[in-house]
């Protein structure tokens, strides 16, 4: 019944990377704090992670300073070791382009807007074209992540859209495929009917690869622009866009529609806030999405309003659409936000940065705009959100420093391997623009969470590649690792895969938290052999792709080390059955009280005898069945 050639077979996990996971590099400034480090080069409107030591940013064509083929960088390389640069040349205008990463690791960015010229006038037979850029709305561009300076950026006008997008959603499917989702024709503050793109489409290309009408974005004009949009376990997606929410079966090509988002406009231009919570086995995987933040414009107030005076909103949602359609109350911001950006961190916790409290996203020539921006009052003040404790206690900026910097229109951030956040941007204006209310922003500062100073965990026979299922792998954990109580903190220890996303516009589209399930057994000198299934048997918990894994003890993340997850190929992916784990294991020595648990809260027993590992079978099944009737759709392999 199980594939015979499935990673879960272990034999590539006996490969496990041999190099010690280290301390961190970088010197803080302290806990809770922001140092600037470097600058950008191009004003960061994308961003994301691609290896340990890059960072790639993308803008819009216009005058950056850094030069590329004889004309202005819109694209760059940054070297997390030095805080270098290397300027890389996009052939097409990138501007509000979506992004993601496919199953075999190349990064995809998808559409863009016409050729400008001098304050992002589009370019015409009277203007010229200075810049050297070409139209993007159709253009499909991609990157393989390298760590030698010689990857470039590929824009073929072979791979293109038959369709123009401006401001889609692009999020990885099960397969490691991507289905593109909306976006407008020619550019505008919001859509409106005639140039609004309310299609999807697949890279790679399905069937005859003409786009297909999603009705969701035909009914929410205006503010239906990067639609927030979520693979959730069941195979389906959750799409909110503007007050309206659904579950999209991509494959039947059926929309479940559900309640309204309440209180808030949450996609852009009202940009809040979201991401999806950490899945974990103490919560059964289950997807639960959260908004926090936006505007309370009506459809029919985006064109007739100053949009500048517009308080943002300070409420904050839930939902969890697989196992319910109403909407949950959530703890509201100590204030108003939009253009917040929500990462995720190693231990669990969200760190939100970025913003402002009065406005919207965008820009233009308004007599009302300050400047170009059609927004003010930055907030300079990150919150970290716990999203286990009880409402009334979940945000908090105690012990967290404010950033000199404002960070408003175009602002980005993600989390790095040593669980730093890399934070820059800020550009609400046509073309670069020093001398603005809001001036285009180079300036890059990394956040150093509580943890960073403290001393890593060192875990040692860390896979570069796991499936879907199969027989778990080990983890050693030295005694220093677990430090003076190591019952205690081997109890306190999870194994998480964590993808970073592809940062632009107040997402981080593709960013995602997993918690593998584990037991462990600890020794009488303190050290511990963590037991650490793979994947559970379904990939639209985790879709394949390059990933980073961390081993956090107590809190306190290992440095993130890069991983596989799946076969590394765009393709239905194999799965296998989950393998017991081992039980929880402690000698009375080592002074456990007889009654802990295992990690992935499926353990437990004697102290001094492998327990049962009946939960994690529960776990298996409820998964494996799940896959089952995603292969019966065909979307993996068995």
């Amino acid at each position: 019944m199980f594939s015979s050639t499935t990673i879960s077979s272990l034999s590539l996990l006996a490969a496990a990377s041999k190099v010690v996971a280290q301390q961190p590099q970088w010197k803080s400034t302290g806990p809770g704090t922001f140092q600037e480090i470097g600058k950008s080069g191009v004003s960061a409107q994308m961003l994301f992670l691609g290896t340990p030591n890059k960072v790639y940013i993308i803008d819009k064509i216009e005058n950056n300073p850094i030069q590329v083929g004889g004309h202005p960088a819109w694209a760059a390389e940054y070297n997390l070791a030095d805080n270098s640069l290397r300027a890389m040349d996009v052939v097409t205008n990138t501007f509000c382009a979506g992004g993601n990463i496919l199953g075999d690791g190349t990064w995809i960015n998808v559409g863009g807007n016409k050729a400008v010229t001098y304050g992002g006038i589009s370019v015409n037979e009277t203007t010229g074209n200075p810049y050297e850029g070409e139209d993007g709305r159709f253009a499909v561009r991609f990157l393989k992540p390298c760590d030698d300076a010689t990857c470039e950026w590929t824009d073929n006008p072979k791979d293109y859209m038959t369709t123009e997008r401006w401001y889609p959603t692009i999020e990885t499917l099960e397969d490691g495929s991507a289905i593109v989702i909306g976006g407008n024709t020619l550019g505008g503050f919001v859509s409106a009917t005639d140039n609004n793109n309310p299609t999807y489409e697949f890279w790679p290309r399905r069937g005859d690869g003409k786009p297909i009408t999603l009705h969701i974005l035909e009914r929410t004009l205006p503010a239906n622009l990067y639609p927030l949009t979520f693979l959730l376990p069941s195979g389906n997606l959750f799409v909110q866009t503007n007050w309206a929410a659904e579950i999209f079966d991509y494959k039947k090509g059926t929309e479940s529609p559900l309640p309204d988002i309440p209180h808030a406009v949450r996609t852009y231009p009202g940009s809040a806030a979201n991401t999806m919570l950490p899945l974990t086995p103490a919560n059964n995987w289950t997807a639960t999405v959260v908004f926090c933040g936006g505007t309370d414009l009506q459809p029919n107030q985006w064109r007739k309003t100053i949009v500048l005076n517009v308080p943002a909103s300070a409420s904050c949602v839930r939902m969890s659409p697989d196992i319910s359609n109403e909407w949950e109350e959530d703890e509201s911001l100590p204030e108003g936000r939009v253009m917040g950006n929500f990462i995720l961190l190693p231990n669990g916790k969200i760190f939100l940065v970025n913003g402002v409290n009065q406005g919207v996203a965008g820009y233009g020539n308004d007599t009302w705009a300050l400047g170009q921006s059609y927004a003010t009052g930055p907030l300079y003040k990150p919150l970290m959100y716990d999203p286990d404790a009880p409402i009334g206690s979940r945000f908090t900026d105690q012990g967290l420093s404010a950033s000199p910097i404002p960070r408003l229109y175009h602002s980005t951030a993600t989390l790095l391997p040593d669980g730093s956040v890399f934070v820059t941007g800020s550009n609400p204006n046509a073309d670069v623009d020093y001398n603005a209310p809001w001036p285009t922003e180079y300036r890059v500062e990394r956040f150093y969470p509580a943890y960073y100073d403290e001393r890593r965990p060192e875990p040692q026979g860390l896979p570069k590649q796991i499936g879907y299922g199969g027989n778990y792998f080990d983890i050693k954990l030295s005694s220093t690792d677990l430090g003076s109580d190591p019952t205690n903190s081997v109890i306190n220890t999870k194994v998480v895969l964590m993808r970073t996303g592809f940062s632009t516009h107040a997402v981080n589209f593709g960013q995602r938290y997993l918690q593998l399930n584990s037991t462990y057994t600890l020794d009488g000198s303190g050290s511990a052999t963590l037991h650490v299934s793979q994947v559970p048997p379904n990939p639209a918990l985790f879709t394949p792709g390059p990933a980073w894994i961390f081993v956090v003890v107590n809190g306190i993340p290992s440095i993130g080390q890069p991983i596989m997850i799946g076969s590394g190929k765009i393709e239905l992916q194999n799965i296998a059955a989950v393998a017991d784990l081992p039980g929880t294991y402690a000698p009375t020595t080592s002074g456990n009280n007889g009654n802990s648990g295992s990690n992935g809260n499926n353990g437990g027993g004697s102290t001094n005898q492998p327990s049962s590992a009946s939960a994690v079978m529960n776990f298996g099944a409820t998964f494996l069945a799940a896959s089952l009737s995603l292969v019966a759709l065909g979307m993996f392999a068995l």
